[in-house]
């Protein structure tokens, strides 16, 4: 929505030296923000102008809008806010689906758009990067739908809404769109006796009530599942559903969006649970349960397995950021960290606690002369991964059989999983390597993911980052192959081949490459990049034999597909 009555008092005061561009930029810097991803034009010179002259501030110049609002993403699940630039129009547009991404998984960023004068603005005015009408407020509305607020900054209202925004990024975890005209970035702006908002909490007896009703159900439950989603990381309620866990003694899933969100290393960790395409031990366990706690869950076809995840509401309890829901019965004004602690308190200990009997991918498979499969490649990937490791998994089989393998302790999870945009994966790892400089990037990615914004290798080439990038190489989009059950050997789901292994000469850059077909060769690539790593980039080019090779997760999918076009036919 367009900003109007700002959610802060404050009385007007006088002009300051500091001008526009200026306090916006500190805005951003005391959220910890240290790169701002985007792309130059016109309208953004003066704000480009601006950063460039800062010393702990940096402008990262991404190959298009699209790939630099990507990486702005991965920077904001890692920092817990990010911040992109674009100019007016062309630019903001490019980066749209993006930023839709990121109000559709929840992430907080920040969009500064640079746009034409103000003076050209109120004259209607038929500039370049426009429609060619004079609606200069077009773009804006159109931010309106994916954004979770809207604001035209002048040098009068700065004060007051650029921080407005930032709290509102930061409280719902969504995007923020602020555009500002070129010639007012460098004008001082107006200062207010800003007094600071009531900070909201939890209404207690609302909070009683939640805990009560939870109790009822605890005290005839004889087995009780905590389920792990993806509101828990966004919102920071990790360690609170960690210590819930163990206090309470039960067994923890995380949800197909919620990966990561629990240590996965932690004896309590049974897997992910995914419905019947899922490992069927977890399935078992979590539907089996008299009592499943959800926290921070995201009802999506993802996570509840196209709907057929058999979860009884009438037994679950789903902890949200700011309401709790019991049974059926909604309170509200709560907020997820004061409902984990006192359901801690409870007194609630579960006597049996049923543990995994292992991981989908515990054993390594595969005799060294075999050809890499699914069930051979990513026993390999999870006994590879390290203490604090980044993933970052592409949309596509990836994303469905690293769903499955067991992160190691400290380890972050990217993956788009609700949007499913393909083509996040190389500018997200991009994002991710500048975000925690000191600390080992992983990228899963298809060949037909890559094509779509490759370019961000050069921007890791550029940057001096040395992620480990391993592709995909299954001659087409497979997993749209899984998904169409109507047809077989599309023409459209074919892709061009490309020399993968040479993509860092083309760019300019030195890497370490491999292609390989045989287990034997995986590992020894898998060897030699754990060393190459720490002084350059690495490629991985995993060529598979079948082209409908995918891991259990997606082939028990395509069974469910299948017979639900059988009944309509």
């Amino acid at each position: 929505m367009l900003s109007s009555k700002p959610a802060i008092s404050a009385e007007l005061g006088q002009t300051d030296d500091i001008t526009l561009g200026q306090y916006l930029l500190d805005c951003l810097k005391r959220e910890g923000i240290q790169e701002v991803f985007g792309v130059p034009g016109d309208f953004n010179f003066t704000l480009l102008d601006t950063l460039e002259k800062q010393a702990d501030i940096r402008f990262i110049n991404g190959r298009n809008e699209l790939n630099a609002a990507y990486s702005a993403d991965a920077y904001a699940r890692l920092k817990g806010i990010g911040a992109l630039i674009t100019t007016f129009g062309v630019g903001e547009m490019s980066a749209c689906n993006a930023i839709a991404g990121a109000y559709s998984e929840n992430v907080p960023l920040i969009h500064i758009v640079g746009t034409p004068k103000s003076k050209e603005q109120r004259e209607k005015k038929l500039l370049h990067h426009t429609l060619m009408n004079g609606d200069y407020d077009v773009f804006r509305k159109v931010y309106e739908n994916i954004t979770g607020y809207t604001v035209i900054l002048t040098p009068e209202n700065a004060e007051l809404e650029i921080p407005v925004a930032i709290r509102i990024a930061k409280e719902k975890k969504k995007p923020v769109y602020l555009s500002v005209a070129i010639d007012l970035v460098m004008k001082p702006i107006l200062r207010h006796n800003l007094q600071p908002t009531d900070e909201k909490k939890t209404k207690e007896n609302s909070l009683r009530a939640a805990v009560s009703h939870v109790e009822e159900m605890l005290d005839s439950a004889r087995s009780v599942v905590l389920l792990i989603d993806t509101l828990t990381i966004r919102y920071g309620l990790q360690n609170a559903a960690m210590r819930l866990a163990e206090e309470m003694h039960v067994p923890v899933a995380s949800m197909m969006q919620g990966k990561g969100g629990f240590d996965e290393s932690h004896p309590l960790y049974i897997g992910t649970y995914g419905g019947p395409f899922g490992d069927k031990e977890v399935c078992g366990i979590v539907e089996g349960a008299d009592c499943v706690i959800m926290v921070g869950h995201v009802k999506s076809d993802v996570n509840m397995a196209k709907f057929t995840a058999k979860l009884n509401p009438l037994n679950t309890v789903t902890i949200q950021p700011q309401f709790v829901i019991v049974s059926e019965a909604e309170y509200e004004n709560i907020y997820a960290e004061d409902m984990l602690d006192a359901l801690r308190k409870s007194g609630f200990r579960q006597r049996e606690t049923p543990s995994s009997k292992g991981f989908p991918y515990d054993v390594v498979r595969g005799g060294q002369d075999e050809l890499i499969a699914a069930s051979s490649y990513y026993p390999r990937i999870q006994q590879m991964l390290k203490d604090s490791d980044i993933v970052v998994v592409e949309t596509g089989t990836f994303s469905y059989g690293m769903s499955q393998v067991r992160l190691p302790k400290g380890a972050n999870y990217i993956a788009q999983g609700g949007w499913q945009s393909i083509g996040y994966g190389v500018p997200a790892a991009f994002g991710a390597c500048l975000a925690e400089k000191d600390r080992r990037v992983l990228l899963f990615t298809g060949e037909g993911s890559l094509q779509l914004t490759v370019q961000e290798i050069s921007s890791m080439l550029e940057n001096d980052c040395k992620p480990i990038i391993f592709v995909l190489n299954n001659e087409g989009y497979t997993i749209e192959k899984y998904l169409n059950v109507k047809s077989e050997n599309q023409k459209y789901n074919q892709i061009p081949a490309w020399e993968y292994t040479k993509l860092a000469d083309i760019f300019g850059g030195i890497a370490f490459t491999a292609k390989v077909r045989t287990n034997q060769e995986l590992d020894e690539a898998i060897k030699q990049a754990e060393t190459e790593c720490k002084d350059k980039l690495c490629i991985i080019e995993m060529v598979v034999h079948d082209p409908m090779d995918a891991p259990e997760y997606l082939q028990r999918m395509r069974n469910y597909l299948e017979e639900q076009e059988k009944l309509q036919n």
